[in-house]
C-alpha cells in the first residue's frame, strides 16, 4: 500500500529539520552545539507587544473564528504601516491579506496562480520553500542566479525568451535570504518593467525589510512605477519584532492576485488567532524604537563576526540587511565539507550554502540571532580552532 503521493516522496526532507536531528544527536552526546543556522530571533518579543496581546486574550469575542482574511484592524494597521514607511496607499479591504506567517502565504500563492506544468522563475540561492511550493504545485521551475559580480541580483536579460515568455510567476527577495543582498528601487523598477512586458506575477518576499543598519532603508518594490498592476510583497512580523512563533504576516499589492490567495486561503484555513492579530497590529502602529534597539545588536553581532571570520581568513563585508552573514568557502572544501569541518572543531553549526540551490555552492551562511554570549563563545571558538585548517 502506498501512504503518500509520488509528489510528496519527491520532496526531500526540510533542510532545517534535518539540521535539528543532526543537532539533538551531538547534544545527546554530550557536545554544547551553538547553531548559528536557523534564522530565529532569539531577543524577547517587545514587552508592549506582548502586553496588548494579553489584553486582547480578555475578551471572549476574540475566541471565535477569525476572518479569513483577516480582521480589519490589522489588515488597516498594515495599509498604514505601509503609508508611513513607504508612502504606499493600500486599500485595506482589497489589497491586503493577512497570512498565518508569510511562509503559508508563499507557499498557498504558487497553486492559486498557476496550473500544473506553468513555470515559476525563482533566486539560486534562494528561500528553500520557494523550490518546494513549486514542486507541490506540479509546476515548472527556472532558477535565475544570483552573482557576487552582479549585487546578487538575478540578470532579467539573460532568461530565455521562450522561458520569459511562458512563466506565470516569479519571486523576488531582499533584504535577500541567504544572500543578505540589499537593492534600491532601480532595481525594483527593472523587475517590474521585466514582469509588465512578460505578464509575470512577481511575488517580493520583504521578511527582512525592517532589519537594515546604517543608513540604508530597504525600499518596497511597491513603489516602484506601475508595481500595483503585477506584483504583491509579502511581509512578516517575525523577523522585525522576534515573532516567529505568533505565526503572523500579510500579503499586499495587486488586488486580484490576493483573490486568487484568499480563495484558496478560505478552503483550507480560518486564519490567525485574532488576539495575535489585533497585537500584531499594534506593533505596526506603535513607536519603532523597538525596532531600532533590536537592529543595534544585529549591528554589533555583525561587526563582531564579520571581524571573525577575517582572522580566520574568511573575508567578508557587513550586510546592510538581514541578520545573516553569507561568506566563501575556503578554498580546498565545498561548502557541505566546511560546514562539517566547522562542526566537529568546534561545535558551531554553520549552513552550507549549496542548501539554498546549485548556485549557493562555495559559500556559507551565518545566522546570529543567538545570544550574544553564545555568539561570543562560537567566535571565540572559530579563532582558536580554525585557524591551522583556512591557511
Amino acid at each position: 500500500m502506498r501512504y503518500q503521493s509520488q509528489r510528496i516522496a519527491q520532496i526531500p526532507p526540510y533542510m532545517f529539520a534535518e539540521f535539528k536531528k543532526k543537532k539533538l544527536m551531538m547534544q545527546k552526546a554530550g557536545v554544547d552545539v551553538i547553531d548559528l543556522g536557523i534564522g530565529d530571533p532569539d531577543l524577547p518579543t517587545p514587552k508592549h507587544i506582548r502586553d496588548k496581546l494579553i489584553e486582547e486574550m480578555a475578551y471572549p469575542e476574540n475566541f471565535k473564528y477569525p476572518s479569513f482574511i483577516g480582521c480589519f484592524e490589522f489588515r488597516q494597521a498594515v495599509a498604514d504601516f505601509y503609508k508611513q514607511q513607504f508612502n504606499v496607499d493600500l486599500d485595506p479591504e482589497t489589497e491586503v491579506l493577512a497570512l498565518i506567517g508569510s511562509k503559508e502565504g508563499l507557499a498557498h500563492l504558487v497553486p492559486s496562480v498557476i496550473d500544473p506544468g506553468e513555470i515559476v522563475l525563482a533566486p539560486d540561492p534562494g528561500y528553500p520553500p520557494y523550490r518546494m511550493a513549486v514542486s507541490l504545485a506540479g509546476g515548472q521551475l527556472f532558477t535565475m542566479p544570483l552573482l557576487k559580480e552582479n549585487n546578487f541580483e538575478p540578470e532579467f536579460q539573460n532568461i530565455p525568451e521562450n522561458i520569459a515568455n511562458e512563466a506565470k510567476l516569479m519571486f523576488l527577495n531582499y533584504p535577500g535570504n541567504p544572500t543578505s543582498a540589499t537593492v534600491d528601487i532601480d532595481f525594483f523598477q527593472r523587475a517590474v518593467s521585466f514582469a509588465e512586458k512578460n505578464k509575470i506575477v512577481i511575488a517580493h518576499d520583504a521578511a527582512y525589510n525592517m532589519v537594515t543598519f546604517d543608513d540604508y532603508r530597504a525600499p518596497s518594490i511597491l513603489q516602484a512605477e506601475g508595481a500595483k498592476e503585477t506584483a504583491v510583497e509579502f511581509g512578516s512580523l517575525s523577523k522585525t519584532y522576534s515573532m516567529t512563533g505568533w505565526r503572523i504576516g500579510y500579503v499586499v499589492g495587486n488586488k486580484e492576485v490576493i483573490k486568487a490567495l484568499s480563495v484558496y486561503k478560505s478552503n483550507t484555513d480560518t486564519g490567525q488567532f485574532t488576539p495575535i492579530q489585533k497585537a500584531a497590529a499594534h506593533a505596526l502602529k506603535s513607536s519603532q524604537d523597538c525596532v531600532k534597539a533590536s537592529n543595534d545588536i544585529y549591528a554589533g553581532r555583525m561587526k563582531a563576526m564579520t571581524d571573525a571570520l577575517a582572522s580566520i581568513g574568511v573575508n567578508t563585508a557587513p550586510a546592510r540587511g538581514t541578520f545573516f552573514i553569507w561568506a566563501p568557502v575556503p578554498r580546498g572544501y565545498t561548502s557541505a565539507e566546511f560546514a562539517n569541518t566547522v562542526l566537529e572543531k568546534t561545535g558551531v553549526i554553520i549552513t552550507p550554502g549549496h542548501a539554498f540551490g546549485t548556485a549557493g555552492e562555495g559559500y556559507f551562511r551565518i545566522s546570529l540571532s543567538v545570544p550574544t554570549d553564545r555568539l561570543t563563545e562560537a567566535i571565540n571558538r572559530m579563532k582558536k580552532e580554525l585557524t591551522i585548517i583556512t591557511n
